[in-house]
């Protein structure tokens, strides 16, 4: 039993794994570059949260039903490798380990020393945030590997603590707004400041995306929840419609609180003005500390991801070292090799996103892109061949389950695949060439001892 994860994380911890880890930090980060986008446009800021939202729920439904089908390691790679094969099994499961979550989780680990510092008035982009960063980062990578029921306590608690300011924004903030006429009066002003993208819609899709990832990391969890078959396609279908509501809801209330335009000009400090004119100085600066601890739930969130990338290879005899990163320590049930390995990918590509994003001259030049959303797009991109091959495959699921649900996600990949193409520009491009490097070191590192156990290309029961 030494290289088996345990069964100890119910239905609540899962659903608390979807929320926890969409919830707390995106929907705060990206509200401003929403507005920005739209140029302050609220039906249409309304009308990207709410397209996110919806190709979030259909593709986390799909998967919902793959996920009654199958259970083996790792959710999403089970299902690619399921769909179409060990060998893109191995190249979803590459992607996520190296590049995906370790990238998406640094962005994590400065948004929640970015909205620290903002709660202390230190600067967002200096030595102070980057010195949080790491720490949240180790200290969070720490509570991971020391005790893993601990740290899914933590989530549990922290996605309780991340609601509070969210349903008090999305209530106080509507009734507020509608008293005041604040809320009317954004509703109705249409475009109150310069765009500086072509298609403002497309930019702010794909600023959502951001704030809506994560939901499939929980299935990073698959072989550790108990009757995985029945309470992960609960949580996935539960969790994202959830989210979905919420948002929208708060980005309304948000609405209800200052006018656009000072969102748009408080920049980092946006979100703390609205709490502090809705709900006073005091009560204002309370609630923000909850965002702060929200950022940290869903970093916690990700980082149980994280840990588990290189270990979801090695349990297949893949990817380097299989012997190695599929260690499970007795004492802590976790996957510890593989765990070191995924916070020190996460620490580069921390040290990317610093050089990349947040210095007055980028470091590597045309190489320099937004980690925090171009690595999502990829992985929809990645969902598509599994769609499909669900199409083929799955005789025994009636129309609906098997071809009507399956199309929809489909369109709804290619819909922000294109989009991210429109926002992003020339920058796509350089991405991919990093991405294709990544991947083929990849193949390479398993080519040597070639792909073992092809039987695994069905993994049913």
């Amino acid at each position: 039993m030494e290289n088996e994860l345990q069964k100890k994380y119910g239905l609540i911890t899962a659903i608390a794994m979807v929320i926890g880890i969409v919830i707390g930090s995106g929907v705060f980060f990206k509200a401003e570059k929403v507005l920005v986008a739209t140029g302050g446009d609220l039906p249409q800021g309304i009308l990207a949260w709410g397209i996110g939202g919806v190709i979030m729920i259909v593709c986390a439904y799909v998967f919902a039903i793959m996920a009654t089908r199958y259970e083996k390691v790792n959710g999403v790679v089970d299902y690619a490798e399921a769909a179409l094969g060990v060998k893109y099994g191995y190249f979803v499961g590459w992607f996520m380990a190296v590049i995906y979550y370790p990238s998406i989780t640094s962005v994590l680990a400065w948004v929640s020393a970015r909205y620290t510092c903002v709660l202390l008035g230190w600067d967002i982009v200096g030595p102070e945030a980057m010195a949080i960063s790491g720490f949240y980062l180790v200290g969070i990578y720490a509570l991971n590997a020391l005790s893993p029921k601990l740290a899914g306590k933590f989530q549990v608690s922290t996605t309780a603590i991340k609601l509070i300011p969210l349903v008090l924004m999305a209530v106080v903030g509507t009734i507020a707004g509608l008293r005041s006429g604040i809320l009317v009066s954004n509703f109705t002003s249409g475009v109150i400041a310069d765009v500086t993208s072509s298609n403002p819609l497309f930019t702010a899709l794909v600023a959502t995306a951001f704030a809506y990832e994560g939901w499939i990391i929980a299935t990073s969890i698959n072989a550790e929840l108990i009757d995985a078959k029945k309470n992960l396609p609960k949580a996935l279908t539960l969790g994202t419609l959830f989210v979905a509501l919420i948002y929208i809801l708060y980005y309304t209330g948000l609405a209800g609180a200052v006018e656009n335009s000072v969102i748009m000009q408080g920049g980092e400090t946006g979100a703390k003005i609205a709490f502090s004119t809705v709900f006073s100085q005091v009560g204002g600066t309370v609630l923000f500390v909850f965002v702060v601890i929200s950022c940290l739930g869903t970093l916690n969130g990700l980082m149980m991801g994280c840990t588990r990338g290189l270990f979801s290879l090695a349990a297949r005899d893949l990817g380097p070292g299989p012997k190695v990163f599929k260690c499970i320590d007795a004492n802590t049930n976790m996957p510890t090799n593989s765990s070191v390995l995924g916070v020190l990918l996460t620490g580069a590509w921390l040290l990317y996103f610093y050089g990349a994003n947040l210095v007055p001259t980028p470091w590597f030049g045309p190489f320099s892109f937004d980690s925090s959303e171009l690595p999502i797009v990829t992985l929809y991109a990645m969902y598509i061949p599994i769609f499909i091959m669900m199409m083929v495959k799955e005789k025994s699921l009636n129309s609906y389950q098997r071809f009507l649900m399956p199309f929809v996600a489909i369109c709804a990949c290619v819909f922000m695949v294109v989009a991210a193409c429109y926002a992003h520009g020339q920058a796509v491009a350089f991405y991919l060439i990093i991405f294709v490097v990544i991947m083929i070191i990849g193949i390479l590192i398993n080519s040597n001892k070639g792909f073992v156990n092809t039987q695994k290309d069905s993994l049913r029961g």
